[in-house]
């Protein structure tokens, strides 16, 4: 079953929001500690994302300058923050937070390497231990977090379900048109540009910048487009100068 990982995951983080929902007992020095060591964490992760791009320069600043370009024209964080706020009101939620918790959550979770390789080992190998792992990680996190900023988080494994799905159910047709080693050179540029966007997230949960990370998701797009010339700039060379 392609989806049992997925599914398993987003059940651990609406499981964790509903720990955290009536974990409130929480003083507040304890629940800003919280949010800066989980804030600490996830620039860590980030770092050490970023620093497994081959080629940084061209590969993630390019593609997060061109990403960043089209996420603003596309206005992907006013959506999700819509879409957040929606939410919101159909539940009854009293909290204000919940929209920017969503936002937030959303990208911790599914922006990252870890996802897209679960994912894709669900889907090409039938192989969940690499999504179980992360639905324990995100379950504790969504404990912490939900105790922190609200019942946001919990709408957030709508958004995991959907991405991590999607590339589960299609990665049993990747392997028909993607070479393992273009594959490999994919997700090494998917690491990289996702651990700079995960930095950001990081910075944004310290408060030190509200920076729109959102709108930056299309750098994904850019990433692999970039790999995928990149590997087969010869042929395409070949080709031009045939041509010409």
């Amino acid at each position: 079953m392609a989806l049992f990982g997925t599914i398993v995951d987003a059940l651990a983080i609406i499981l964790g929001s509903i720990i955290g929902l009536f974990w409130r007992n929480i003083n507040e020095n304890m629940k800003s500690t919280i949010l800066q060591a989980l804030s600490i964490t996830v620039l860590v992760i980030g770092i050490d994302m970023a620093l497994e791009a081959n080629n940084i320069l061209i590969v993630v600043v390019a593609s997060l300058a061109l990403g960043s370009m089209l996420g603003e024209k596309w206005d992907i964080e006013d959506k999700m923050n819509h879409f957040g706020i929606w939410l919101e009101t159909k539940t009854g939620a009293s909290e204000g937070g919940a929209a920017a918790a969503f936002v937030t959550a959303t990208l911790v979770y599914v922006v990252g390497a870890v996802s897209i390789i679960g994912a894709l080992d669900s889907g090409l190998r039938n192989d969940h231990t690499v999504l179980l792992t992360k639905a324990l990680i995100d379950g504790v996190l969504a404990i912490f977090l939900t105790s922190t900023m609200g019942i946001g988080i919990m709408f957030s494994a709508i958004s995991v379900f959907l991405f991590q799905g999607a590339i589960a159910l299609s990665a049993s047709q990747i392997n028909r048109f993607i070479q393992p080693d273009l594959m490999d050179d994919i997700i090494i540029a998917i690491t990289g540009t996702g651990g700079i966007m995960i930095i950001a997230i990081g910075i944004r949960l310290i408060g030190l910048m509200n920076i729109r990370v959102a709108n930056m998701l299309p750098a994904i797009l850019f990433a692999v487009l970039f790999v995928v010339i990149q590997y087969y700039w010869e042929t395409i060379s070949l080709f031009f100068v045939q041509m010409f």
